[in-house]
């Protein structure tokens, strides 16, 4: 799987609370050229562009206020630049968040986050440790990676896209919730890629082969 000669350049946003050295180093591991940077001027001059992020809705979308990378991340995105989100940088895609409180996202993506209420299915939240992702279509996200795969999720809240479209994998934990979505050049993947061992390194090879 690993192709280092590809070298695709990647534009990795770090809002100074994301897991950004794990996810630097899965996407090394296929080939990517990584710069991370939370200066918005580099984020105007990406080619391609990863979101990823842990932590509280509203701490996050504060934090890339505060730098300037919402609005140049929503500009990017309008002239057509693709952009992953991974984990809370999925969830940053949409327009809001009820997470201790109410947070407008980046809304880039139609719809709402919101937290799993699961007691009285008897299951623990937040939602931790490995999971089948089920596709609802063919996309080239998915290129080699076949529907039922396990990946690593850890999340208490969950994306509700407006438009069933926007859905491109489900994952069932007590209820079926959006784990991949994506418009237009837009995606966003709910599980951690570089926690899910060689099914999440060919999602992350597959974003580095889109156009």
């Amino acid at each position: 799987m690993t192709n280092p000669e590809v070298g695709t350049p990647i534009t990795m946003i770090d809002y100074g609370a994301s897991n950004i050295r794990s996810a630097q180093k899965a996407f090394e591991a296929v080939g990517a050229k990584i710069t991370v940077t939370s200066d918005p001027e580099i984020v105007h001059q990406a080619i391609k562009l990863v979101l990823p992020g842990v932590g509280a809705f509203g701490a996050g979308m504060e934090a890339l206020r505060e730098r300037g990378l919402d609005t140049a991340v929503s500009e990017a995105s309008a002239r057509g630049v693709p952009l992953l989100g991974i984990c809370l940088g999925m969830q940053f895609l949409f327009e809001a968040s009820d997470e201790m409180g109410d947070h407008l996202g980046l809304a880039l993506i139609p719809g709402l986050v919101t937290k799993f209420d699961l007691a009285d299915q008897g299951l623990k939240v937040p939602h931790m440790g490995w999971n089948q992702v089920e596709y609802e279509a063919d996309h080239p996200l998915l290129t080699k990676v076949p529907s039922g795969s396990h990946t690593y999720f850890v999340h208490s809240y969950y994306c509700a896209p407006s438009r069933p479209e926007h859905i491109i994998a489900r994952t069932t934990y007590g209820q079926a919730f959006a784990s991949i979505v994506g418009r237009d050049k837009v995606f966003g993947i709910q599980f951690h890629p570089e926690k899910s061992q060689r099914r999440g390194l060919q999602l992350i090879q597959n974003f580095l082969h889109m156009t």
